[in-house]
């Protein structure tokens, strides 16, 4: 690994944020000109987080020239998978001060990917962000604005709104798209996503109490790991892969998962721009540091729209899509009559960037951008902080906060531990 001399690290992380402007970062677009890439015509690309999520990406779109972590074996890993070339970093901010890098990937734990996807914007990177999008609403409206003001394009890594079978259901999204747009199932539709579509994969996915603090692993720097999050005493089942049990950092399976089962729902529904007015629960409750289960998750919209996550897999035999004049099943059956015939027949949806290498040359958005992936993430956190406080909750799609909740409304904007901040 490259020695790091030159930066005088203990001055260079209580900086915070802010001190990813203490670098003169001139972005290579800006010094080629509007839409410019590299000579060869194949964009860089650094990941920041190279546990099992990051690696995995290696060798996805643009030449990889530099990686991050805040765990040193994972970053050797990552360097000896990529190959010669490549360099490694401990802290994030290094890696965003390179002149050279086109698209950074987010691949941290979510209670990073805020701070990271702003700092990134600012220093003139492109971005490509791991689910959930954000941990909280908040930081999604920051995430926001902070994109759109520096004129930078984002990709979220869910994709089933543009390609790929969705999960259980014998279809990719395209054609239950046209189907729902031409109003053959009449209006309002509900729409149920449980185990009949495979959702109960990580459902139970939940955190352990009374954990017990045990040394930090030597390669490991823990308190850059927290980052943001409130300070708990180490121990191994608060980090790598297992993280998403724990509130400070995710949401359990809902958080994981969610965004990938809600985001098509969003896109089929015509629900890009506006956000559910009401959430529902019944689930138990739950710790304030270990994610708990829960049994059914109900989301409404202002037209009557509504979907349902059924946890327990309760309605064996429930509709994926139900209408007032038909329905979809798993495998894509339906009690209409020809229903595949007639989709043939019908316009296709509007085309969406599908590559996000060509979002960043052409300077246009992606298919799964900041704000429609801020509102699929949005139903996710509005989930999340329902079940945290074990109530239901009405919620204001335009102002983004919830009506006449006190409590729920200190969960959009939660607290970063010092030096971060948005």
């Amino acid at each position: 690994m490259k020695d790091r001399q030159t930066f005088d690290r203990r001055k260079f992380l209580k900086a915070g944020l802010a001190g990813a402007a203490a670098f003169t970062i001139i972005p290579r677009h800006v010094l080629g000109g509007q839409g410019y890439t590299a000579p060869s015509d194949r964009l860089t690309k650094g990941i920041i987080g190279v546990g099992g999520m990051g690696r995995g990406h290696i060798d996805y779109e643009g030449r990889l020239l530099a990686v991050c972590d805040v765990d040193r074996k994972h970053m050797e890993e990552a360097i000896k998978q990529a190959g010669p070339g490549v360099q490694g970093y401990h802290d994030f901010r290094e890696l965003l001060a390179r002149p050279d890098i086109d698209v950074v990937h987010i691949a941290t734990p979510p209670h990073w990917h805020a701070l990271m996807a702003m700092a990134a914007a600012e220093a003139g990177k492109d971005i490509w962000c791991e689910k959930p999008m954000t941990r909280t609403i908040g930081e999604g409206i920051k995430v926001v604005e902070a994109v759109n003001r520096h004129g930078r394009m984002f990709r979220l890594n869910t994709w089933f709104r543009f390609k790929d079978t969705f999960y259980g259901l014998g279809t990719d999204v395209k054609p239950l798209k046209k189907m729902i747009d031409s109003g053959i199932l009449g209006w309002p539709l509900k729409v149920t996503v449980s185990g009949i579509t495979g959702y109960d994969w990580k459902f139970y996915w939940s955190g352990k109490t009374n954990l017990k603090p045990m040394p930090v692993p030597e390669e490991l720097d823990y308190d850059m790991w927290l980052g943001p999050a409130p300070y708990k005493p180490y121990n191994p089942e608060r980090v790598h892969t297992v993280f998403r049990g724990y509130w400070d950092y995710d949401g359990g399976g809902l958080g994981d998962m969610g965004q990938h089962y809600l985001d098509p729902v969003q896109y089929m529904l015509g629900k890009d721009d506006t956000s559910p007015v009401l959430v529902e629960v019944d689930a138990p409750q739950q710790h304030p540091d270990a994610v708990g289960s829960w049994r059914r998750i109900e989301y409404s919209y202002a037209d009557g729209c509504k979907i349902i996550l059924d946890g327990e897999n309760r309605d064996k035999n429930a509709a994926y899509i139900e209408g007032p004049h038909g329905k979809i099943y798993k495998g894509f059956r339906s009690d209409i009559p020809n229903l595949q015939s007639f989709i043939e027949t019908l316009p296709d949806p509007e085309p969406q960037i599908m590559t996000f290498s060509d979002s960043v040359k052409t300077r246009t958005k992606f298919a799964l951008n900041e704000m429609n992936g801020h509102r699929s993430s949005t139903i996710v956190n509005m989930g999340v902080v329902a079940v945290r406080l074990g109530r239901s909750l009405k919620y204001d799609p335009l102002k983004q906060e919830f009506i006449d909740d006190e409590g729920a409304n200190r969960m959009i904007n939660q607290p970063m531990r010092s030096p971060w901040a948005i």
